[in-house]
């Protein structure tokens, strides 16, 4: 099961969109061309267009026929006036005046709406047609006029629609300018229909609204009749009702006939609270006993008589205690006691004679009211209807007098029509254009180039976004959380003397800053890429390689590790070449190191040394040779071999095997170094088994080639197995002029973490 791994945020990385800009700019560049030829081939084949325009001053009626909203003042002026001056725009673009202008021009005979087009076509203009890809649909637009001819008898219809496409209305903002233009191949004829479209549109508005007013006058007749006698009929009724119900002083006894209502209305409010209050007296007294009387009384008397019988009670009772009821004293206040008790009852009759009064008072009060609320219901009713006899009355009068004003009016208008006055005019007659207005071929191409450049660079993104391969050292780190080892460039299978093949001379030379000190050919022709590092040592290349011993030895820094195993993802990218160039690495250090080939089923190293796969590690492992006898003495100094031997039909249970785990403890008592070469991870089992075994594990990937889910996957196996992977090592990167950041990359691990930790790996010797 794979893991995952937390990614970091994601930030902006402005240098890192910059170096994909850069890396695919021929995206960009063939994006941006390819739009701009073709805009290009458009532009200039395209027929140029004249653009002849007019101004119009377009003002308000002077006499005109107002709607019942504006009669009342329903709408303001502006809306109005807005509403008009939008009617006049429509009309300019109507069909109507359009055809009015191709008729009095007898634009069907104009070459430029048809007459003889298809005959006269030329080389070029059919050229033209070919690149705008008419030819398509050629057919279709024959068949659209066949089944349109059959449809409109009429032959200008065609030519109308024409007229009205190329016609635009523009009103000049705060102004009741309009500018009118048509556009058109023909700069003679774009004036000629300008100039004749504002001529017949002010004929036109003429003969309208002369044809209005006429119209207006015998219906404003017919309406005023109509309406007189309705409002003579309604004033006979008006007169008539009123007689009848008495109305004439109608605002005097409505207003007695309300105060009246409202007098007694209060009155019998006052009566309900007086019987209330003298209710609650009498119940109250009612209730008394020989023995209590009420808690609260608000009668004032009956409060002081309370208070002084409590008080007389208290006195006997204290007394009692001491007297015998035959007592004289006793006998005096019992006697106070009962008159007082008497006038207590007395105040009960009292207070029910005044609650019998009250309650008589509220019934006489609440049935006067009761009939003067009727009174002056029926008044309010006969009122209600007089009064709406009688604003009908009002209306119907004002309406007959606007009427009769704007029949005045219109009057006056149909005079005025007599005398072809109108109040549109020509402010700016149209004047033949000298240039064209399209095709704007400046700035097509601009635009061309803007969205080609806009366009590529999104290309570019998505590219990226698709590439779903492992770059750099950031991907590792984000995708495995694996540290990054250095960085050993592509070398072509020539070399780097060719100046022009793949540019490396000036890339490499910008990435180190110098050629190679004290060699007359400072980039060599490299024909063992395997030996770079043991026979170009001052070699660029070699100079990475030690980057990266260097950064295997600190990564451990107080035990490095002794077994070291180097496997990738998939075949090809480069092991075999890293193990023996970071064995010439090591052995530069004086160190003793051992190279096995662990790759039991395709192995090299013995063909790179030129020595015999006698024996090897299958014959050690099978018990055929001593391990004396399979490690072999290389003609690099301080390195050995163990060669893989006779490939066996079992190389996994052999790798697997307890003698192989015994062998490389024995050899790490012999050599300081021992690197492993093996197979790839997701092809064979052999590479997660020596890397089990192994002190460290070197994990190699062909940077830009490598998918990242295959990288994960074998990396998962690594750590599956419990193997120690130290880190990645990135192998024949191309670096191209976008990769800026790995020629950052590479001055950092050369001048600053080589230049300095080397020291203290020499230190340690």
């Amino acid at each position: 099961m794979q893991m995952n791994y937390p990614e970091k945020k994601k930030e902006v990385d402005l240098i890192e969109y910059w170096r994909v800009i850069v890396k695919r700019k021929w995206v960009i560049m063939t994006f941006a061309g390819t739009l701009i030829f073709f805009v290009g081939v458009f532009s200039f084949l395209a027929t140029p267009r004249y653009k002849s325009a007019a101004t119009l001053l377009i003002e308000d009626e002077t006499s005109r026929i107002l709607s019942i909203e504006e009669t009342f003042g329903y709408q303001p002026q502006v809306f109005r006036d807005l509403r008009f001056f939008n009617t006049q725009l429509e009309l300019l673009k109507s069909e109507s005046l359009a055809e009015r202008v191709a008729r009095k021009m007898n634009l069907l005979s104009r070459p430029e709406f048809g007459a003889g087009k298809e005959s006269k076509k030329g080389l070029v203009a059919s050229a033209k047609d070919l690149i705008s890809f008419k030819w398509i649909t050629a057919k279709k637009k024959s068949k659209e006029k066949k089944s349109k001819f059959l449809i409109a008898s009429d032959p200008y219809s065609e030519v109308v629609k024409k007229v009205q496409e190329n016609i635009k209305v523009n009103p000049i903002r705060d102004t009741k300018l309009v500018e009118v233009s048509f556009t058109s191949p023909s700069p003679i004829l774009a004036t000629e229909v300008v100039n004749t479209l504002a001529v017949e549109f002010i004929d036109f508005s003429i003969e309208k609204r002369y044809e209005t007013t006429q119209q207006a006058s015998d219906f404003l007749s017919e309406q005023i009749a109509n309406l007189r006698d309705d409002l003579a009929a309604k004033e006979r009724e008006l007169q008539r009702y009123g007689q009848e119900k008495e109305l004439f002083f109608l605002s005097d006894t409505e207003s007695t006939a309300v105060s009246k209502f409202a007098d007694l209305n209060k009155a019998y409010t006052q009566a309900q609270i007086d019987r209330i209050r003298a209710e609650a007296a009498y119940l109250e007294l009612k209730s008394l006993k020989a023995n209590s009387l009420p808690q609260f009384v608000n009668n004032p008397v009956i409060r002081q008589l309370k208070t002084e019988y409590t008080m007389i009670k208290n006195e006997y009772e204290e007394k009692s205690k001491k007297f015998k009821p035959s007592y004289p004293e006793m006998i005096q206040l019992k006697a106070k006691l009962d008159s007082m008790w008497n006038e207590l009852k007395k105040a009960v009759d009292v207070a029910e004679s005044e609650y019998r009064s009250s309650l008589k008072k509220e019934v006489s009060l609440k049935n006067l009211l009761e009939e003067q609320r009727a009174a002056v219901v029926r008044m309010e009713s006969n009122a209600i209807l007089y009064k709406s006899i009688k604003i009908e009355v009002e209306n119907k009068r004002g309406l007959l007098n606007s009427l009769v004003e704007r029949q005045n009016e219109t009057l006056v208008s149909a005079r005025l029509g007599g005398l072809k006055t109108s109040n549109i005019s020509i402010i700016d007659k149209a004047k033949v254009p000298k240039n064209p207005v399209s095709p704007k071929k400046k700035m097509n191409l601009i635009l061309a180039l803007l969205m080609g450049i806009f366009g590529g660079v999104g290309l570019c993104f998505i590219f990226e976004y698709l590439d779903n391969t492992v770059k750099g050292p950031e991907d590792v780190e984000k995708l495995a959380g694996l540290p990054s080892l250095g960085v050993i460039p592509f070398l072509p299978p020539k070399g780097v003397k060719k100046k022009k093949r793949y540019g490396y001379y000036s890339r490499y030379k910008y990435s180190y800053g110098k050629e190679n000190p004290g060699s007359e050919n400072p980039l060599p022709e490299i024909k063992e890429i395997e030996l770079v590092n043991h026979l170009y040592p001052k070699f660029f290349i070699s100079e990475d390689y030690r980057t990266v011993r260097t950064s295997i030895l600190l990564s451990h820094a107080e035990n490095p590790p002794k077994t070291i195993v180097f496997s990738s993802t998939l075949p090809k990218e480069g092991k075999t070449a890293t193990v023996v160039n970071m064995a010439v690495a090591f052995s530069q250090l004086e160190e003793k190191v051992l190279i096995i080939d662990a790759d039991l089923r395709k192995p090299r190293l013995h063909r790179i040394f030129k020595v015999r796969n006698f024996g090897g590690l299958s014959g050690y492992l099978t018990g055929k040779v001593s391990l004396e006898d399979a490690i072999q003495k290389t003609s690099v100094g301080n390195i050995w071999l163990l060669p893989s031997g006779v490939i066996p039909p079992n190389p996994a249970e052999l790798l697997n095997s307890k003698k192989m785990k015994k062998m490389l403890e024995e050899v790490k008592k012999a050599f300081d170094v021992i690197l492993l070469d093996t197979a790839p991870v997701l092809a064979v089992i052999d590479a997660v088994i020596v890397s089990s075994l192994a002190d460290s594990v070197v994990f190699l990937i062909k940077a830009g080639e490598v998918a990242r889910k295959p990288f994960l996957n074998a990396v998962e196996e690594l750590r599956r197995a419990k193997a120690k992977i130290m880190g990645v090592l990135f192998n024949e990167l191309k670096v191209k002029k976008g990769d800026y950041h790995f020629m950052d990359y590479y001055r950092y691990y050369r001048h600053g973490y080589y230049g300095e930790e080397e020291k203290q790996v020499k230190s340690k010797e």
